[in-house]
Order: C-alpha cells, then sequence, then structure tokens
C-alpha cells in the first residue's frame, strides 16, 4: 500500500512527530506508514487521514497486488 501522508503532512508544515502526537502514535509508526512498510488499522488511518484533513480514498493509495 502506498500513502501521500507525507505530501498531506507537508501541507500543514507538521513534522512525523506532530502528526505522531496528534494520532497518538510514536513517530516511528508515522515514518512506518509513509514508506508503506506498516498497514494501519481502519481506526488509525481514519485518525490521519482527519488530521491532514484529507479522506481515505486520498490518503491511501490501494493496490489489487497488496490483496
Amino acid at each position: 500500500m502506498q500513502t501521500r501522508i507525507k505530501e498531506f503532512r507537508a501541507r500543514y508544515d507538521l513534522t512525523q512527530e506532530d502528526l505522531a502526537k496528534k494520532v497518538g502514535v510514536r513517530r516511528e509508526t508515522i515514518g512506518f506508514l509513509e514508506k508503506g512498510k506498516y498497514n494501519p488499522s481502519l481506526k488509525l488511518a481514519y485518525k490521519v487521514a482527519k488530521c491532514l484533513n484529507s479522506t481515505l480514498d486520498e490518503l491511501f493509495i490501494f493496490d489489487d497486488s497488496d490483496l
């Protein structure tokens, strides 16, 4: 899965640490999400999208080969 978290985070001038604090995870988790190395729970994905004034569809890019 690919994400646009880094792109959206830059729009709001947020560091990984800033976003992590807002959604209640560690900075490393945000880094793993951005690199596509971690698939978030639906709850976490929703929190991230909400913090970035985005939707799940805008923020997360699902590839059928990931299934």
